[in-house]
């Protein structure tokens, strides 16, 4: 299993292939379109992210001590955004989760070429993940 940070590093590798932003973009879409798509019953009012533009289901679930993120959304380059951070925290224990610093983001310069609504959006959605593995951490400890 890879750790976050190799993950980072893959995507940051990825990304680093275009130097246009264009091409960038075109990237993203394609990561979000290849992402399976969310299931009917998941797409509910609980699941949306506070703080996009767009609308964002974020759904996550414990699977043997580790949690699977799954989302969607109606815009084509935040669903590439969310697919990114899918890829980088999907299947990761909640500790590792909090403790992530998610460098990826400043390195594939995320912050700069996206609008300031998405950005902030960006920002919604990392936090919303760090919110569930919070959640998750609290229901262990309870169990434990």
């Amino acid at each position: 299993m890879k750790t976050i940070n190799e993950l980072q590093d893959e995507v940051i590798e990825e990304f680093s292939d275009f130097e246009d932003w264009m091409d960038k973009y075109q990237l993203l879409i394609d990561l979000g379109n290849e992402q399976e798509p969310l299931d009917e019953k998941y797409k509910t009012e609980e699941n949306l992210i506070d703080g996009c533009q767009s609308r964002v289901w974020l759904q996550a679930d414990m699977e043997d001590g580790r949690i699977v993120f799954q989302a969607e959304s109606d815009a084509l380059i935040v669903k590439g955004i969310i697919a990114l951070l899918i890829k980088v925290l999907s299947g990761h224990t909640p500790d590792e989760i909090l403790n992530a610093d998610l460098y990826f983001i400043d390195k594939l310069g995320l912050k700069e070429h996206l609008s300031s609504t998405r950005s902030n959006g960006l920002l919604a959605m990392v936090k919303q993940i760090r919110m569930y593995a919070l959640a998750f951490k609290a229901k262990e400890a309870e169990q434990a």
